[in-house]
């Protein structure tokens, strides 16, 4: 696993979003809940179609924790 950090919309819900947040949670990768649909993420990321989990593989650590920071004050 190469992830190094896992975003899941609201649109993910069920035994998939358990297993996701096992296998994170296994892999030791943080994971972020985008409070947005599948719609609302993938325009965020610039793409005309549903994007449910990103995982990112190539960011570095600091954009990691702030990332991660930006979530807490959130929460």
């Amino acid at each position: 696993n190469n992830s190094k950090l896992i975003i899941l919309s609201r649109s993910v819900d069920g035994k998939m979003l358990e297993k996701i947040q096992s296998d994170a949670k296994k892999q030791k990768v943080p994971l972020v809940k985008f409070e947005g649909t599948s719609v609302a993420l993938g325009r965020l990321c610039g793409l005309q179609f549903r994007i449910s989990t990103i995982a990112f593989t190539a960011i570095d650590e600091a954009s990691i924790k702030s990332i991660l920071k930006d979530e807490e004050t959130n929460v």
